[in-house]
C-alpha cells in the first residue's frame, strides 16, 4: 500500500490539512491494516473521497486514506435491483456503470463529483417530496470499525450500526462498500422556466405535490426565479432531445463561463452585483427536454464557491425563505450566487437532516474569494430559530450542545459510536465540535 506525505485541500479550497501520511488502500484488507496500525500508534485516521465537502469533516493531521482504488461494481442483482459498489466510486462513474446494467438510482443531487460513501456519509440529497436523500437508497454497508474488524451491516445484520452509519459523518468507521437499491434505467422530462419568485414560493407546496422532482433558484437582488420540474415522460410520449449547441450554450457558456465572469466582476466591484444579477436573471430562458435521469438531475458546476445549506420543517419553508431575503436586505449584502430551494421526504436515519420530518432545504452560496461569514452567520441565526438542521458537508457554526436538541436520536448515534469506535480512532476537530469530544 503506497504511502506519501502531502498537503490536502478540498474542492472549494476553504479546508486544508497536513496529514502525517497519506495511504491509498487497494481493498478492504488494506483498509483494515491501515486502521489497525493507526490504532496501535494512537494516530487518528480519516477517509477522503472527492473532497467536495465544505466543512473539515475529512481533515486530519494523522492518516488520510484515499479510497479512489475502492471503486467499481462488486455485485449486481438485476432481479432485485441491488448493486454493491466500492465506497470510493465517484457518482459520475456510477451513473455509467449502472446504465450499462440497465439500472439507475431513483434520486440524485445536482452535483456528481462526490464518492458514493462521501455522499451518503454527509447526508447528500436531491429533491422530491416523496423521495429521501441518497442514504435512503442504501440497503447494506461494509464498514471497518475502530478495532479493525469488518462489519457487514444491513437492516438484519448489525441493524443499529446500519441505521446510524447511512449518514455516519465518518465517525463510525471507514465505509468500504455500499449496497444500493436501484431501479430500471429511466428518462426524465425536464421543464425549466423563469417565473416571479413570489409566485413560485407561494405555489411551492402545490408544485411539490404534482411533480416528482421540483426545485428553484432565486437570484438575489431580483424578483425572478428559475423553476425546475422533472418528471418521467408519459407512456408513448415522444422524447424531446436537447441539441448539442443549445446544451453547450446553456450549461457551459451561460451557466459556467459567463456566470463565472459576472462573479469575478462582482468580486472586484461589489456595487455592481445587483445590476449583474438582474442581467443574469433576464437572460434565463425556458427549455423543455428529455434525457437519461442522471443527465437531468446533475448540472456541471465549474464556478467554485463556498456553501451553507439548512433543512427546516416543510411547514416553515415560506418563513425560512423570507428570512434569507430579509438578511440580504438588512445586512446590505452583495450576493452574486443564487439561493437554491429543494424538498425531501422524512426518513428514519438518526443524523439525517430529514430525520423524522418532511423537509425544505435552503442552500446559500458565495463565490470563492468573497467574504461570506457575515451572510452565513446571519442566515444561520434566523434559520436555527425555525428548528433548522445544517447539512453536515456544508459550512455552519453549530456545536454538539445545540445540535443535540435538534436531533431526537442524537444520543442513539453517540451510543453506536461508543460501540464501534470507543477509542475515537476516526475523530477529528470537526467531529469533536459537532458530536462532542
Amino acid at each position: 500500500m503506497p504511502q506519501s506525505t502531502a498537503r490536502w485541500s478540498n474542492w472549494a479550497g476553504n479546508q486544508t490539512a497536513s496529514p502525517a501520511r497519506v495511504e491509498a488502500p487497494r481493498d478492504t484488507d488494506e483498509v483494515v491494516r491501515a486502521v489497525k496500525q493507526a490504532a496501535a500508534e494512537r494516530t487518528r485516521v480519516k477517509a477522503v473521497g472527492a473532497g467536495h465537502s465544505f466543512t473539515g469533516i475529512a481533515a486530519t493531521d494523522g492518516v488520510l486514506l484515499r479510497l479512489d482504488a475502492l471503486s467499481g461494481l462488486r455485485e449486481v442483482d438485476r432481479s432485485r435491483g441491488l448493486v454493491t459498489v466500492g465506497a470510493g466510486t465517484p457518482l459520475h462513474r456510477l451513473h455509467a456503470l449502472l446504465a450499462a446494467e440497465g439500472l439507475a438510482m431513483s434520486n440524485l443531487g445536482d452535483i456528481d463529483r462526490q464518492s458514493i460513501s462521501g455522499a451518503i456519509s454527509t447526508g447528500t440529497h436531491g429533491t422530491g417530496e416523496r423521495l429521501g436523500g441518497i442514504a435512503t437508497q442504501v440497503r447494506g454497508l461494509e464498514l471497518v470499525a475502530g478495532d479493525g474488524s469488518v462489519l457487514s451491516c444491513s437492516p438484519t445484520e448489525h441493524p443499529d450500526v446500519f441505521a446510524a452509519a447511512r449518514v455516519g459523518l465518518g465517525a463510525l468507521g471507514i465505509v468500504t462498500a455500499v449496497t444500493l437499491q436501484c431501479e430500471p434505467a429511466f428518462e426524465l422530462r425536464a421543464s425549466e422556466r423563469p417565473l416571479p419568485v413570489d409566485e413560485v414560493m407561494r405555489d411551492l407546496d402545490d408544485l411539490a405535490a404534482r411533480n416528482e422532482h421540483v426545485e428553484f433558484y432565486w437570484m438575489p437582488h431580483t424578483e425572478l426565479a428559475l423553476l425546475k420540474e422533472n418528471n418521467r415522460p408519459a407512456p408513448g410520449e415522444t422524447p424531446r432531445r436537447l441539441g448539442r449547441l443549445r446544451e453547450w450554450f446553456d450549461d457551459e457558456l451561460a451557466a459556467n463561463t459567463a456566470f463565472g465572469l459576472t462573479c469575478r466582476l462582482g468580486r472586484a466591484r461589489p456595487s455592481l452585483v445587483p445590476r449583474l444579477n438582474r442581467v443574469v436573471a433576464k437572460a434565463i430562458s425556458a427549455r423543455t427536454f428529455t434525457a437519461p435521469s442522471y443527465d437531468v438531475f446533475v448540472s456541471p458546476r465549474r464556478v467554485r464557491f463556498v456553501e451553507m445549506e439548512y433543512a427546516v420543517p416543510r411547514v416553515a419553508a415560506a418563513e425560512a425563505f423570507a428570512a434569507i431575503r430579509d438578511v440580504i436586505d438588512r445586512e446590505q449584502l452583495q450576493v452574486s450566487f443564487p439561493v437554491e430551494v429543494r424538498v425531501a421526504a422524512a426518513d428514519d436515519i438518526p443524523l439525517s437532516t430529514a430525520s423524522g420530518r418532511d423537509s425544505a432545504y435552503f442552500a446559500i452560496h458565495m463565490f470563492r474569494g468573497v467574504a461570506f461569514e457575515r451572510y452565513f452567520r446571519a442566515v444561520e441565526e434566523r434559520i436555527r430559530a425555525l428548528d433548522g438542521r445544517p447539512h453536515w458537508g456544508k459550512m455552519h457554526y453549530r456545536t454538539a450542545a445545540d445540535l443535540r436538541p435538534a436531533y431526537p436520536r442524537f444520543d442513539e448515534f453517540l451510543a453506536v459510536r461508543d460501540a464501534v469506535d470507543p477509542d475515537r480512532v476516526f475523530t477529528n476537530p470537526y467531529l469533536e465540535t459537532v458530536l462532542g469530544p
